[in-house]
């Protein structure tokens, strides 16, 4: 697969993202920084993740103009543009609204390191965009979110959804994977008791979720998506 062109880069994180269920129907968007600097690839409106192919992927401008492509574009653009405009090593965001990430935010807990999965958030813990809890379509939000997700690799949104920000697709698309997972497992767990030591965390982070390793497990669910298809 060419990651190196921007527009089969969304079809397969589009693919993938709907083959883990973390599609809300129509909903979710994703996006892939323009090399020539013009904007983001960013999935069309009206699809859900598994229904995406290349005529389903739109250029849109940092200003909200759809450059190529046919379709609608999602009004929550700005997540994406003002992400992407604040942070230059970024190349690929997701939005979405995880079931077990939405409701774990819900209960105002830290999200702890108990699981190899929850490292790569904490520490320190998870940023929480609490400005609003609706739909993020104004640049003013959408620079208050890139804000609030500093240098970290995902935020939640409180009674919305997530925000999460890769260097590049295998990074933003196994870190959405990886919150899901971890949000889960917070969850099941009820009254946590125990979790790695901020030492630990951040030796298992280092350890179990480098770049090569993103690229490991984001091969494997490229390989499951093509065969889910």
């Amino acid at each position: 697969m060419d990651l190196d062109d921007p527009i089969a880069a969304v079809v397969a994180a589009c693919h993938v993202l709907g083959d883990n269920e973390l599609g809300d129907m129509v909903w979710g968007h994703v996006s892939v920084r323009d090399p020539d600097g013009r904007g983001v690839w960013m999935k069309a409106h009206l699809y859900g993740f598994e229904e995406i192919e290349r005529e389903n992927v739109l250029l849109i401008s940092f200003d909200g103009e759809v450059l190529e492509g046919g379709g609608r574009r999602h009004g929550e653009y700005p997540i994406h543009t003002e992400i992407m405009r604040a942070r230059p090593d970024v190349n690929c965001v997701v939005h979405t609204h995880p079931f077990h990430a939405v409701a774990f935010a819900a209960t105002q807990r830290p999200l702890l390191p108990i699981s190899h999965d929850g490292t790569v958030f904490s520490p320190p813990d998870i940023p929480r965009f609490t400005r609003t809890g609706d739909l993020i379509v104004t640049r003013e939000l959408g620079e208050d979110l890139a804000r609030t997700l500093g240098d970290r690799p995902a935020a939640l949104i409180p009674h919305h959804g997530v925000a999460v920000a890769g260097a590049n697709v295998p990074a933003a698309i196994m870190s959405t994977v990886l919150l899901e997972r971890a949000c889960a497992s917070m969850l099941a767990a009820g009254e946590v008791k125990t979790w790695s030591s901020d030492e630990e965390a951040l030796a298992k982070r280092e350890r179990c979720w480098s770049q090569p390793l993103f690229d490991m497990g984001w091969n494997y669910l490229v390989r499951k998506a093509e065969r889910n298809r």
